[in-house]
């Protein structure tokens, strides 16, 4: 299957995951609607859904630029019917826009609680909904988040217990609409990476460049989200994958080209207890864990 004349509904996708997701998309002529909030370039993110827009047409798609924020129902609901409009209808949505911070709830205000809560659970609840009347329609509907799979260990609760109620609130929908929408057709599944990814996110906010240095790059996961999109709804729906291991049923079995520093040690991601491919260990992300 191709994602050639499908138009995806991507979420977060001016840089890093979601971005790599949609030049993967675009290099088979997909459309794709870029929601995200930058509209002009930030100091520590480099990026907008305007280069964003630029870099899905050269790659062979066609790109329509979004401003939106997902806490805010009205721009969510806009942004679907302008993507609905300007394509013909929506394929597939991509959950890939998320809010991080680690700190213990000792330190961490309930300002910060909020926004992770409105972007990464309800914002992922709320771009299902509105989407979902197009997806009901479409060939081959998919829904996939990026999201972790679900592990009730307290370790993974503490101490950054907000971070985990957003994110695994984002599992959470993978977990129900998968059951509800079985019959109607429409694959429902969560994707994450086996290591730290090379984004802003890990710059900026977990490790800097030491950490980046021991990430893959964002085309690993893109490559393991074009794998399930294009797999029949009917028979993909209700996983929650890992990257490595969506490639390896792909039949990829050399993942040295992803890392950002190839025969460097990798760190192991965050949400995963152990490690799937050689080179992988538990880092700086996992801490005492």
């Amino acid at each position: 299957m191709s994602l050639a004349g499908k138009t995806l509904f991507i979420t977060g996708a001016s840089r890093g995951i979601g971005l790599a997701i949609a030049l993967r998309a675009a290099r088979d002529g997909a459309n794709i609607a870029i929601a995200a909030k930058s509209v002009s370039e930030h100091a520590k993110l480099p990026g907008t859904i305007f280069t964003a827009a630029e870099e899905i047409e050269k790659a062979g798609g066609k790109a329509l630029p979004i401003a939106c924020d997902i806490r805010f129902d009205d721009q969510v609901e806009a942004a679907v019917a302008a993507a609905a409009e300007k394509f013909g209808g929506i394929d597939i949505l991509v959950n890939n826009a998320s809010a991080i911070d680690l700190r213990a709830i000792d330190s961490l205000d309930m300002k910060r609680f909020d926004l992770m809560h409105q972007i990464n659970a309800r914002g992922t609840y709320l771009c299902a909904r509105t989407v979902l009347p197009y997806l009901l329609k479409a060939a081959n509907p998919h829904i996939l988040t990026m999201s972790p799979p679900l592990d009730m260990q307290a370790k993974w609760f503490s101490p950054n217990l907000a971070y985990t109620m957003a994110k695994f609130g984002m599992s959470l929908v993978t977990l129900g609409l998968a059951e509800d929408l079985k019959r109607k057709g429409v694959g429902v599944n969560s994707l994450w990476p086996e290591t730290a990814i090379a984004t802003a996110a890990v710059g900026n906010l977990l490790g800097g460049d030491a950490l980046i240095a021991l990430s893959r790059r964002p085309e690993i996961v893109a490559d393991a989200a074009y794998a399930i999109l294009t797999r029949p709804a009917q028979e993909c729906t209700g996983n929650f994958f890992v990257d490595v291991n969506v490639l390896k049923d792909a039949g990829v079995t050399d993942f040295e080209p992803y890392a950002v520093k190839p025969g460097k040690p990798l760190a192991l991601d965050f949400f995963l207890d152990r490690p799937i491919t050689p080179g992988v260990v538990r880092g700086p992300m996992h801490g005492g864990r």
